[in-house]
């Protein structure tokens, strides 16, 4: 009886697993990847790389491919820009032509997660400065008028 019990249970065990595998990704245990179910399988994002998959089942197991990154083709299309334009410059002063006055020059290569801030100059921060210093005395000025209106009236 308990053979035939047991029995049963390892059937429907078997039964419910290939179920419960389709819901699963691959290599969960893995650290490298994060897996994130979507409608068509999993996103997989690499921890290491940031390269983000598109995973789905195959006939064969799984497969994963990897999906088209458009900051890179926009990074590669202002890179090859550039270079054009360098040497359509070189171009013209070799040729002893004056660049148009529309040219800018050239703005320095940052890389993606470079950031770049300009500080104030010392005359900047003066000015700044002069203006704060203005705007407490209008301040000041109009506190002390509001308080000679106020002792007025009492």
């Amino acid at each position: 009886m308990l053979a035939k019990a047991f029995a049963a249970c390892l059937a429907g065990a078997c039964l419910i697993a290939p179920a419960f595998a389709d819901e699963t990704p691959p290599g969960t245990g893995d650290a490298r990847y994060i897996f994130n179910k979507n409608a068509d399988g999993f996103v997989r994002l690499d921890n290491r790389t940031g390269e983000v998959s598109l995973c789905s089942k195959r006939s064969v197991g799984w497969a994963c491919q990897a999906a088209p990154d458009e900051r890179a083709v926009l990074e590669d299309e202002i890179a090859r820009l550039r270079a054009q334009n360098a040497a359509l410059k070189k171009d013209l002063l070799s040729r002893g032509l004056p660049l148009p006055a529309v040219v800018f020059a050239e703005p320095p290569a940052v890389g993606a997660n470079d950031l770049t801030i300009r500080l104030p100059s010392d005359a900047e921060m003066n000015r700044f400065a002069a203006y704060l210093g203005r705007v407490w005395h209008r301040l000041v000025d109009a506190i002390t008028q509001a308080q000679k209106q106020v002792l007025n009236k009492s």
